[in-house]
């Protein structure tokens, strides 16, 4: 047994809280006249190097749109930290998402952001008193609604998305777990245990959270296992995702389904090891094809987003 009590722990509310980013920050979808003139910029990009690669993959990620095959989405949290929930819904409803899947934070954004209309505390501000992550509302409904779910039989995905979309939050149309969902799309959360700040609540329940992360992973699985001629996009993540999707990969390849040709890329800051060969060259050895784009979130993906459109 641990000598720690989390029952003793301090909270506060979040809606006091200080966040470092509001609804009013996020970015908007484009609309038909404005996907129009984008184009003419689109148009306009040298053809050399990621330019052009970035328009083989639109021509990819189209093809397999109109083919009705799969277009997975992991990410990593930040893409939500930085107001990008609009856009990706929005590529959810022109069919260019079929399912998403993301880190444990992502649990954390969404729900604040539903709740509150704000997510992204000042860690440096408030880590010296011991105060990062104490939220109560964070804390409490986040663990209440995995552990309601995942006793119903779901995954941390949709027991969290099932239960904004019952909610009265006043923000709940931002929450990409809800609009999932309400879309019947898989949206599946991948945990590290002792990563995010509601495994420090008294109300987390660790065989749940470890239940619903391994239902989440065989979702993921199961839409892998029809990824032949779609495409998995990374946006953001360089560990969790990459090794999820690796893993992932070879587990319906042993039992015996035929995933080769599929496009994969990833976006990010930085290069990472993962994400560059379990995603954009391992995966892609059998006669795929990986992309690789750097540049931050809340530009490289409004971009990408315009582009599909346009």
């Amino acid at each position: 047994m641990s000598k720690l009590d989390l029952a003793k722990i301090e909270t506060y509310s979040l809606l006091g809280r200080s966040s470092k980013v509001e609804v009013s920050d996020f970015a908007k979808p484009l609309d038909a006249a404005t996907s129009k003139a984008f184009h003419k910029f689109y148009e306009s990009l040298p053809s050399i190097l990621a330019a052009d690669d970035l328009r083989d993959l639109v021509v990819e990620l189209k093809a397999a749109k109109k083919s009705g095959k799969k277009i997975m989405w992991g990410m990593g949290s930040h893409v939500l930290k930085t107001g990008l929930a609009p856009i990706l819904i929005d590529l959810m409803d022109e069919g260019f998402i079929t399912s998403i899947a993301f880190n444990g934070s992502a649990l954390i954004h969404d729900f604040e952001t539903a709740f509150a209309g704000k997510t992204s505390e000042d860690v440096d501000a408030v880590l010296g008193g011991g105060q990062f992550g104490m939220a109560k509302e964070t804390g409490d409904l986040v663990n209440e609604a995995i552990n309601k779910g995942v006793a119903k039989g779901m995954g941390l995905g949709e027991a969290l998305g099932a239960h904004i979309a019952a909610s009265d939050y006043e923000y709940k149309n931002l929450s990409l777990f809800a609009q999932a969902y309400e879309r019947k799309l898989p949206a599946t959360v991948h945990v590290a245990i002792g990563t995010d700040i509601i495994h420090m609540h008294p109300k987390c329940d660790p065989a749940a959270l470890g239940l619903g992360s391994h239902r989440d992973f065989m979702r993921f699985a199961e839409e892998v296992a029809g990824l032949e001629g779609g495409a998995y996009v990374n946006f953001g993540s360089a560990v969790i995702l990459p090794e999820v999707f690796l893993k992932s990969i070879t587990l319906v390849r042993n039992l015996k389904f035929k995933v080769d040709k599929i496009c994969t890329a990833n976006f990010d800051f930085i290069q990472a090891y993962r994400s560059r060969v379990n995603v954009v060259q391992r995966p892609t050895t059998n006669g795929g094809r990986g992309f690789t784009f750097t540049g931050h979130h809340e530009l490289m993906l409004p971009i990408l987003a315009a582009a599909l459109k346009s």
